[in-house]
């Protein structure tokens, strides 16, 4: 019999997250407490910037958008902070700017592959390919416990998992 096998990836839908920001943006112009505060939420280039005069005014507005996020299906790892995640003063301003990560690095690929290595089936070979691991074994039932396990550890990155056959 053939080995079975599934792709480990961490992809995200640009067009979620720009629905997510169009509704975000949205609801930020509309409600009460963001008015006269210059909130506002958008993309610059690949990066989103989220804007306010007060430092509790753009956590407001990064709560709203990561709602907004979690609604749509979208995981909140996907999101990675500029600095060390709070909000910086420019100018009258405080923004804070997130870009979507994309792929797996080398290093978060290593873990993962221990992961499945040190705590998975024994039948269970993971092999690293580019920014995604292939995860193969003769054992359907092998593969559905490696996906358990997964996704059931506590990652810094958001997996999918692909190409099952």
């Amino acid at each position: 019999m053939a080995d079975s096998s599934f792709d480990i990836v961490s992809k995200t839908d640009k067009q979620e997250v720009n629905n997510a920001l169009n509704q975000a943006a949205k609801e930020i112009s509309t409600r009460y407490d963001f008015r006269n505060v210059g909130a506002s939420l958008e993309w610059s280039g690949e990066t989103i910037v989220m804007k306010a005069n007060s430092e509790e005014r753009v956590r407001a507005v990064l709560d709203v958008f990561q709602t907004k996020l979690v609604k749509r299906g979208v995981s909140l790892k996907s999101l990675e902070y500029s600095g060390d995640g709070d909000p910086k003063p420019s100018g009258k301003e405080y923004r804070l700017d997130a870009t979507l990560k994309d792929g797996i690095s080398q290093e978060n690929a290593k873990k993962i592959s221990k992961i499945i290595r040190d705590e998975g089936p024994k039948t269970v070979k993971s092999r690293i390919e580019g920014d995604e691991l292939r995860v193969t074994s003769k054992s359907r039932d092998d593969l559905q416990e490696v996906q358990r396990l997964l996704k059931s550890a506590d990652l810094d990155v958001a997996l999918q998992f692909t190409n099952y056959r």
